[in-house]
Parts: structure tokens; sequence; C-alpha cells
């Protein structure tokens, strides 16, 4: 993998001289405070500013700070008209826009595509402060503002927007989030590298279609440039990975947005080749034709290293939200106060998750020094701090410190997953590290308990029982959640998630390590409902495993097509692009699209509840399975309905039964929750 530039070793910017500032400016009278004339850079973002590392216009924000650049804040404006638009005057530079932690559409509606009526990223979890498909709109009133400005587009709704894709709500193929924000350029990912570099070189005068060469971007061309060589996504060889790894003037060209748009299974070709096109260490650049211009993604960018990792978390964070907020409650900060970031990125893959095509899948990781420092002084300026650090983790709980054992072979590879079908033998899975890191935060002075919160990747835990009787022993607290998402082959094989055999080899290793600890903790598994590749018996085996199992949910995912996932590619296309895509021979999926069949599928993880059981008679007769339905233990639900429940209510009178309603109860131990 080639060299970068360290991320702190650019000459600063002449603004450099104003210091740092307490809190990034939201109003003139804060830039009047610090004695600014104007912004080089304003930061238009979804979120309430909370300055804090984990919240992304807090980093790029403070990221720039340190690279000499002055950057303002627009936090959640009136998107009605261009005013809120102007509050920091005109930035020197450009606007940086995102929709902010979370994709707007994946924020504002559910999976049912109704509105939520919440919001933890804003002041008071109030809904309705950011519109839909923020950075569109965001980008469009920057335009109106100061029709000369630049914009450029970040986060993670651009992240996952940047090429044609399949937009759920709209239930269609969309063009680049670029290409319909009309905006200069596009970074996605993380994206540190990136805007440092591109900051700098727009600061020196150059133009954004001058910046093909800087990984990590989005920017519109008219066609490929002289040099490069052009090669068809469907003419790649999958075989040839050595070959085509070392060609670094070879652009692949996507079908173009229409074709993608016009044919599902062409789509599901461009969204397998764009994730095998994801390792820093081959990916070359891709093209994908919009209209008259060509949408240019450059290669990934080159992961963090642990120095660069410490130096974006050790920046000068305020570590609260802004003070005109006056202390309002803001859910995703009080939820996050305490906790510290260990590592960023994802080797495992899963079809249906954004963590590896937004953070990649190659581990980041802070020095022990820069997470224990980070402790203290959650310890010594959080208000209010009771000694319990809330998380110590990241994307999962235990990828610390794991990567490929030989940088050649990593370079080398486009395996989706280094996880599934099974462990990769070029994995170092050692938990040493992290175990180590564990014991030393428990010894700072002044910290009670140190939780682990973030999900266990427990097919990596069940490599080390040193790592889960040190979990259990001193870093769960009362429940830990771990998600199997299924337990049926079919679907499991479709999410690229293990078997539920390593669940129950997890399950047993935890169980006795929390016996011989003398605790009682329990495993809250989550499982997901209508994804791709489920049929109606996978959801009715699961529901018959969770009783035997004696789980009862009683908060249940089911499947939304988040934006560039594989899943979300199934789902649209019903082709598997976890194989091969060609005409005539493309593996079908089953997709569940339709609102009865979905709400039967959530309706088996929630089978204890009374107002499912209508629904769930009518499928068992159905599927010819009603030896499932009556009174017994080894019935799934019973043949008698509560008065006041289900569809009509009162069914019960009509069914011919005699006693009182009552809850459905089964007997175990169940931490709250899950009765």
């Amino acid at each position: 993998m080639e060299a970068a530039k360290p991320l702190f070793s650019y000459r600063k910017h002449w603004a450099h001289r104003f210091g740092v500032a307490p809190f990034l400016p939201m109003s003139r009278a804060e830039m009047d405070m610090l004695g600014w004339d104007q912004c080089d850079v304003i930061l238009v973002t979804g979120d309430a500013y909370v300055d804090h590392p984990s919240f992304g216009m807090a980093i790029i924000g403070r990221l720039l700070e340190a690279q000499g650049f002055r950057v303002g804040i627009i936090s959640q404006p009136d998107w009605q008209s261009a005013e809120p638009f102007k509050a920091l005057g005109k930035p020197a530079l450009y606007f940086g826009v995102t929709g902010g932690n979370m994709d707007s559409m994946v924020n504002r509606y559910t999976a049912d595509r109704r509105l939520r009526h919440n919001d933890s990223y804003t002041p008071g979890g109030e809904g309705g402060k950011r519109p839909d498909r923020s950075t569109i709109v965001y980008a469009q009133r920057c335009r109106e503002a100061y029709k000369d400005v630049p914009i450029m587009l970040g986060g993670i709704e651009s992240s996952l927007r940047r090429i044609a894709h399949y937009d759920y709500w709209s239930d269609k193929v969309r063009r680049s989030i670029l290409v319909d924000a009309k905006a200069d350029i596009l970074l996605y990912g993380n994206a540190e590298r990136a805007v440092v570099e591109v900051t700098h070189r727009i600061a020196k005068g150059d133009k954004f279609s001058e910046l093909d060469d800087v990984r990590g971007i989005a920017i519109l061309k008219s066609a490929v440039p002289d040099g490069w060589t052009e090669q068809h996504a469907d003419d790649i060889d999958e075989a040839d990975e050595g070959a085509r790894a070392s060609n670094a003037q070879t652009v692949i060209r996507l079908p173009s947005y229409a074709q993608v748009s016009g044919d599902p299974e062409t789509y599901a070709r461009a969204s397998r080749v764009l994730h095998r096109e994801s390792n820093p260490g081959n990916a070359r650049a891709l093209v994908q034709r919009h209209g008259d211009h060509d949408v240019w993604l450059t290669p990934p960018p080159i992961p963090l290293t642990t120095p660069e990792m410490d130096g974006v978390y050790d920046l000068p964070y305020a570590r609260s939200p802004h003070p005109d907020y006056d202390g309002a409650k803001i859910p995703a900060w009080d939820m996050i106060k305490t906790s510290v970031t260990i590592m960023r990125g994802c080797f495992g893959g899963c079809s249906f998750c954004s963590i590896t095509e937004h953070e990649g899948r190659i581990i980041q990781n802070r020095s022990e020094e820069s997470i224990l420092k980070e402790i203290e002084t959650v310890r010594d300026k959080v208000e209010g701090f009771t000694g319990i650090i809330s998380d110590i983790g990241g994307p999962t709980a235990n990828m610390y410190r794991m990567a490929c054992k030989d940088e050649r072979t990593e370079a080398l590879c486009r395996r989706p997953s280094c996880v599934y079908p099974g462990i990769c033998p070029n994995l170092n899975t050692s938990h040493e590290a992290l175990i180590g890191l564990y014991r030393k935060a428990r010894e700072i002075p002044g910290i009670k308990k140190v939780m682990v919160a973030s999900g266990v990747r427990y097919d990596l835990a069940v490599e080390s029982p040193t790592y889960i009787k040190e979990l259990v022993t001193h870093h769960v607290g009362g429940y830990l959640k771990i998600a199997p998402e299924h337990t049926e082959h079919g679907p499991l094989t479709k999410m690229m998630k293990p078997g539920i055999g390593t669940y129950d080899r997890f399950k047993k290793m935890f169980d006795d390590a929390t016996k011989k600890a003398g605790k009682k903790y329990f495993l809250i598994p989550y499982f997901i409902a209508a994804h791709p590749g489920t049929e109606d018996e996978d959801m009715m085996n699961l529901a018959i495993w969770l009783k035997r199992n004696e789980y009862r949910a009683d908060q249940v995912q089911t499947f939304l097509p988040s934006p560039m996932a594989l899943a979300t590619a199934m789902y649209h296309s019903g082709k598997n692009p976890l194989k091969a895509v060609r005409r005539g021979v493309s593996e079908e999926v089953s997709t569940i699209k339709g609102l009865k069949q979905r709400r039967l599928h959530k309706a088996f993880l929630r089978y204890h509840d009374a107002e499912n059981w209508p629904l769930l008679r009518e499928a068992l007769k159905n599927m010819g399975r009603a030896d499932l339905i009556g009174p017994g233990k080894k019935h799934l639900i019973p043949n008698w309905q509560p008065a006041g429940t289900g569809k009509t209510g009162g069914e019960g009178k009509r069914l011919g039964v005699k006693h009182k309603a009552q809850t459905f109860t089964t007997k175990g131990n169940y931490p709250k929750g899950l009765k």
C-alpha cells in the first residue's frame, strides 16, 4: 500500500495565529470575539453541534482548525430560505455540507417508511429539525446564499450515495448525490486525509477539477483523461487479482446511471464491482456516466496510522454541546459523553451494514496512551461523571489491533469479509492487546467500572476464552448485546453471518464464565426480520428457537435497505451480488417487499405479543403448521385471544375460550427489556 502524507505534517495556513476557539463559532458575535472577519470554511450540519469526537462536524472542524483554518458551524438551519445560511457570512474557501452522523432518511423514517417523531441528535430529542435528503437541501441553500462559493459534501449520507444508488424511500434508483446536490466535490469515508489535503490545495489556488489524484473523493468530469486505461465492469476477470492490482492507471467504468436505473440486474453488477474495489491496497478509480458527465471516484483513502488517530482524538474538543443550547438534553450526547472510541473500521462485511462501506475494513487503532488519557479527561471534565465509562469500543467491541498477518496479502485481497464464511487464516485474532487495555483502564484512579456496550463479535470472541472471562468478570453490566441476526442458513448466507452454532458456543462460554464469576448476566441477541433471502419458514423456525430458548424481544428490527449496501442490491434486484452477476446465470434471492409479509416476519420475532397472534395463526395455517397453535408449551402461540387484543379485540370470546384475558408468559429469568 502506498505511503500517505502524514496528516499533521502540512504547513499551517496563515490563520493559525488566531489560536484555538473554545467552541467553533455559530454566530458572528462569536467570530468577533475570536477576532475573525471571515471563516475560511463553514460546516453545515443536520445535527446539533456537540464538540466531541463522536460527532463528525466536530472532528472535521477541529482538524481543520489544527491545520490553521478558521472554521464556523451552521447547525440544523431553517432550510426554508437561504438567510440562515448567511449567518456567518461568506466563507473564504468553501461550504462543507453534511446531513449529520446518520443518513437523514434513516434518521427521519422507520423501516416501514413511517415518519419518526424524535431525533437523538437534536436538542430535546425533537423531530423535524432537518429536511428529507438534508445534504441536497442544505447544498441548494448554500448555493442560493453565495452562488460563487464552492460546496464540498461529506458525512455518511454523501458517502453512501456517492454513485447511483437504490433509494428505499422513493423506491427507485437515484443519481449520485454529487449530481443532485450540484456540489463541486464529495468526500467519502471518514475523510480526514482528503479534507486536509483538499483544503490546503484549494487555499493555494487549485481548482476542484484538478484534485483527481486525491484519494477518497468524487468529482465530475466530462471524460476519462488521457493516459488512463478504461475497463468496463462487465469485462473484469475476477480471478486475475494480481495483474489487476498492479495497473494503477486503470479506471473501471461502472454501468451508467441510465443503465442501472433501468435494469435491476445491472444495478446488482455495479454494486458487486464497487464493493470489490474497496480495498485501499488494490482499488482503482471508478467512473459512472450521469448524463453528459462522469462521476469520478478515486480509490479509498489510506487508513490513518495510530499516531494520526491519536492526533485526531487528542484535538482540543470542548467535550460538550455548544453553550447556545443552554443545557438542553441531546439524547445522542447523553449516550456517548462517557464513552471512549478505541478503533475504527470493521472487517465483518455484513451485507446489510454501512460501517465497512463508510469506514473501511482495515482497523484503525488508537494507542493505549491516547485512550487512557481520554478516560482521564472524561473523569476530570464531564459534568456529573459517576466513575463509570459507559463504553470502550467502536463499530465493534473486539476488533482492536486485529489485522491481516501479511501486508502484501492484505493489499491483494478482495474478500468482502475477513470472517465469513469462516475466519481467514491470515487474520490475527489475538485479544491480548484489548485485554491489556481493559486492565489498564480499570486501574485509573477514580474509575469504578469500564463498560463494554459496543456489540461483541462473538465469532472472534470464542477464539479467546480469556477475553470472554475478562469481559464477564469486569465489563458487563447485567446484559450483553450480540447480533446473531438469524438462526437459519438461508438468510445467514445472504447476511454473511456465521451459523447459529457459533452463537451457541459463545453462549456456553459466556454462561460458564458468568457462573464462575458469581454473576447473573444475560445475553441479548439481536435478530433481523425480512432480510433478503428469508422465507416465511425461516422466520417461523427462528420464532420456535426463540421460544425454546425463552427469549422475548421487546425491540426488534426489520431490514431497512440503506443506500449502497450489498443487501440493498439484493432487495432491489432479486439477485445475489455476493456471487458473479451475469445475465442468465445470476443467483436469485427471495425478497420481502410487501408490507403484510414484512409485518408477518416482524410478528414472528414477537411471537409472544398477543397483538400478533391473529396474523401468526393465519400464516401458520396457510403454511400447514397449525400444529404450532395451541395451549401447550410445545405450541408457538395459543389458540385463544385475550380480550381487547388483536385486530378486532374480544376475539377470545368468539373462539369459545372461557378463561380471563391474560399475558402469555413462560418460565425463565429475564433481564429488564426481555419480558
